[in-house]
C-alpha cells in the first residue's frame, strides 16, 4: 500500500486525531474474547476481524463492501499460539510505538476491537510454518508499522503486508493478489486490502464468528 501526499485539509487531520484518541481510549479492553472456545488455531493460519472503531469504519469504507478490517498471522511462541500483526495505535503502554506486535489470540479477538473474525488456513502445512517464522522475525525485530504503506520498503510493515510478506519469503506467495488504488481523505493509496487475502484460493476457511 503507498500513500502519496495530497495537501491535507484541516478537517482530514481532525479526522485522523478523532481516530487516535478513540483508539487509544480503547487500550486497556476489559471485554472478552469473540474467539469460539473450541477453535484450535494452528501456526501459519491467516486471522481476520472487523472492528468497530472509526479507522476500521474507514477502511471498510475503502473496501466497498468488505467484511473485514484487519489481518494478522498465527506465530507459535514457545508452544504458545500467538497472533502477529501489524497496528497503528493500540498501545501497550504509555509511550508505545506503532508497531508489529505479537498479541494473545484473545486480545486480538477481544470484543472491544473486534465485531467479527474468521479464520483461514493454507493448504499447505509446511509452508505454513515458514510463513510463520518469517512473521515471528519480522515482530522480533521490532518493525515499526509502516504509515506511507509502501510494499517496497520491508523495513516497516501494515498488515496485509505483512502477511502476503511472511508468505512471500517462505517460497509460496499467495495467489491473486491484487493492489488497488484509493482515494479517502487526504490519501491517495496503492494498497492490498484484506479482502484479497480473504478471496486468496490458496486459504481454506476454518471457522467464521
Amino acid at each position: 500500500m503507498k500513500i502519496k501526499s495530497l495537501n491535507p485539509s484541516c478537517c482530514g487531520r481532525g479526522f485522523f486525531l478523532v481516530c487516535l484518541l478513540l483508539l487509544t481510549a480503547c487500550g486497556h479492553e476489559n471485554g472478552v474474547s469473540i474467539l469460539p472456545a473450541d477453535c484450535q488455531l494452528k501456526t501459519g493460519d491467516v486471522v481476520f476481524r472487523r472492528g468497530g472503531g472509526v479507522t476500521s469504519h474507514a477502511v471498510l469504507i475503502a473496501e466497498k463492501g468488505g467484511v473485514y478490517s484487519h489481518v494478522g498471522i498465527v506465530v507459535d511462541s514457545a508452544g504458545v499460539k500467538m497472533i502477529v500483526h501489524a497496528v497503528p495505535d493500540e498501545p501497550d503502554f504509555e509511550g508505545d510505538s506503532d508497531r508489529v506486535k505479537m498479541d494473545r489470540p484473545e486480545v486480538f479477538f477481544n470484543e472491544v476491537r473486534a465485531s467479527q473474525g474468521e479464520v483461514r488456513r493454507h493448504r499447505d502445512a509446511l509452508f505454513a510454518r515458514k510463513a510463520a517464522e518469517v512473521a515471528m522475525k519480522v515482530y522480533q525485530r521490532h518493525t515499526p508499522f509502516d504509515h506511507d504503506y509502501d510494499d517496497t520498503d520491508t523495513t516497516r510493515m501494515y498488515c496485509t503486508e505483512l502477511v502476503t510478506y511472511a508468505y512471500r519469503q517462505a517460497g509460496c506467495p499467495l495467489s491473486g493478489i491484487q493492489h488497488h488504488g484509493l482515494r479517502f481523505m487526504s490519501l491517495e493509496t496503492d494498497c492490498v486490502l484484506p479482502s484479497d487475502i480473504l478471496d486468496c484460493k490458496d486459504l481454506q476457511l476454518i471457522v467464521k464468528f
